[in-house]
């Protein structure tokens, strides 16, 4: 299956991601590879991105960020709680965001959108607070724009994203538990309004149990096409 237009997509387990923009410009979504089941060998090191965006603070989101950082000299975008936390670490390259602001990087906006989840860093058994917890959207240099959800319900303000920003493809989790389901995650293509969906968020663990073939069941009657992608595996 191929990505619309010439962006690359590749999955690394979980809800890591690293996207190759059609001008080329790397970008790695939550970086969690080294503890990650779902993340192939040869990915847990070594992998070499230009941005980092990180939705929220949790381990299976945000564990190799820093790391990450440092190798690569990649510029983390992130809430300001979470880019505070990672100045005082020593890291530098930070571009802070809070709901509904927007950057622009090697000409890609990225803009911070709401989610509907819980944010915190456990360091050394004391819990962090890392801001809220958010999604993104992002236009990259095309025009081609694809909405990353992160950990998130569907909420009723999804049509106003639409609305706003026209999605082409939706980055959706589904593994249900800890976020919302396929059901949820088919409600949120309808408000988005995007032909399109990556899901993420799934398989895991067995808490997870939203599966691709029940996301897929519901939104390609209604015209939208299911991304569905192995671990390691790219697209585009």
């Amino acid at each position: 299956m191929s990505s619309n237009g010439s962006l690359a997509i590749t999955w690394l387990g979980h809800s890591t991601f690293l996207l190759r923009s059609p001008g080329g410009t790397r970008l790695l979504f939550d970086p969690w590879l080294v503890d990650n089941p779902a993340c192939p060998e040869g990915w847990k090191r070594g992998v070499q991105t230009d941005l980092v965006l990180v939705t929220h603070g949790h381990a299976d989101h945000f564990a190799d960020v820093e790391r990450v950082a440092r190798d690569t000299g990649a510029a983390v975008v992130a809430i300001v709680e979470i880019c505070r936390w990672l100045e005082a670490r020593g890291v530098r390259a930070l571009h802070p965001l809070n709901m509904g602001g927007a950057v622009t990087l090697r000409g890609i906006e990225i803009v911070m959108v709401r989610a509907d989840h819980s944010s915190s860093w456990d360091d050394g058994g004391r819990a962090v607070y890392m801001g809220e917890a958010a999604g993104f959207v992002v236009r990259f240099e095309d025009g081609l724009t694809v909405y990353f959800g992160g950990d998130t319900a569907v909420f009723g303000d999804m049509r106003l994203l639409g609305e706003l920003y026209a999605p082409d493809i939706a980055f959706l989790p589904i593994g249900d538990r800890f976020t919302m389901g396929p059901e949820g995650a088919a409600r949120a293509c309808e408000l988005i309004g995007a032909r399109q969906v990556v899901p993420m968020h799934y398989g895991t663990y067995p808490a997870l149990t939203g599966t691709p073939s029940r996301l897929r069941e519901l939104v390609e009657p209604n015209g939208v096409s299911v991304l569905e992608l192995r671990p390691g595996e790219t697209a585009g």
